[in-house]
């Protein structure tokens, strides 16, 4: 295995562990992103979905792939979520530490994951 395809499975792995937190405990997910569930409780399973299956779903496709273009995807996604964070950081005047580490992180890991493996 390359440098590549070991950083490569340990994003894949880091996706996926964080994509279980999301979806099998979305309480505690909430609270680390500062979120409240409303009177329905749709917050719940929209954090289980969106930060938590589909962060499965995407790390497990990519390592079962195991070709460049999967992780070019995962880049693709985490990219989209940077700027998705970025714009909300200003437009909803929501700076903060914590937004910009993800924002960071997310950016970071796109940039990894879509440069590496073109």
């Amino acid at each position: 295995m390359s440098l590549v395809d070991l950083v490569n499975m340990a994003v894949a792995l880091l996706t996926i562990g964080l994509g279980l937190l999301g979806w099998l405990a979305p309480r505690w997910t909430m609270q680390q992103l500062d979120m409240v569930a409303g009177p329905t409780h749709m917050a719940y399973t929209e954090v289980s979905a969106v930060s938590g299956c589909l962060f499965v779903g995407l790390g497990l496709g990519a390592m079962i792939l195991n070709e460049p273009l999967g992780w070019v995807v995962m880049g693709l996604a985490y990219a989209g979520a940077a700027v998705g964070r970025v714009t909300s950081i200003f437009r909803d005047k929501a700076a903060s530490r914590q937004s910009w580490t993800f924002f960071g992180s997310e950016a970071a890991l796109a940039s990894w994951l879509i440069l590496a493996n073109t």
